[in-house]
Formats: C-alpha cells, structure tokens, sequence
C-alpha cells in the first residue's frame, strides 16, 4: 500500500490560487500514474488531475481543465497540483493517489485507500 502526504491546503479567495503537493517516503512518485483526487461535503470522490509516469501527459476533468495543472519534479519526489482561478465548486478535501489501471481511466477506476488529505476552502 502506498502512503501519500498532501499539504497545501488552506482558505483561499474565489478567483485565487493555491498549489497543492504531494509526496511520498517509501517509494518513487516518478514510477507511478500519480492523480489528485477530491471529495465535497455529501459527494463521492471524483478525479481532478492525473499525470502519467512514462511520457508526463497530463489528464484533467472538464471542470478543471485551463484552470488546474499537474506537474511533477522527480528530483523532490513530489507532484504538485497548481490551482487558479478557483471557485466555491472547488472546496473539497483533496487527495493524491495511483490510479490502479493509470490515468486513462483515474476519472472512473480509483484507489480504494485515501491518505488524510488536504482542506481547500474558497469562499470570501
């Protein structure tokens, strides 16, 4: 089992930015399909972002995408997930994992095991 640490979190403004990191300690990030995962208040788990081990493509829900990026620096061990432009629709706590079948499929086959994630809040 993997265990992922997001940090990053925290109340932020509409129309403001935020990034988001995750990391891990006993494993390269750099091997694995790395996603960001959310969840709101009274709704399931949904994927955000995901970025592929083998050629670094980026994935993103249509909710998201022009506004979110994915990226990753092998060298820190860390993917990072840049959030701009963000709105009420986007408070949730967010999570980071490997989805089980890539980032093809991260939107719909996901991690049956979530970390304790990172609060992001927007409001005024």
């Amino acid at each position: 089992q993997f265990n992922f640490v997001e940090s990053g979190g925290g109340l932020v403004q509409p129309g403001g930015s935020l990034r988001l990191s995750c990391t891990a300690s006993e494993f390269s990030l750099g091997d694995w399909p790395i996603g960001w995962f959310r969840q709101a208040p009274g709704k399931e788990h949904e994927g955000v972002a995901c970025i592929a081990s083998s050629d670094g493509k980026t994935y993103y829900t249509d909710s998201v995408r022009g506004r979110f990026t994915i990226s990753r620096d092998n060298s820190k061990n860390t993917v990072y997930l840049q959030m701009d432009t963000v709105t009420a629709e986007d408070t949730a706590v967010y999570y980071c994992a490997a989805p089980p079948f890539g980032c093809s499929s991260f939107a719909t086959d996901m991690s049956d095991s979530w970390g304790q994630g990172t609060q992001v809040t927007v409001s005024t």
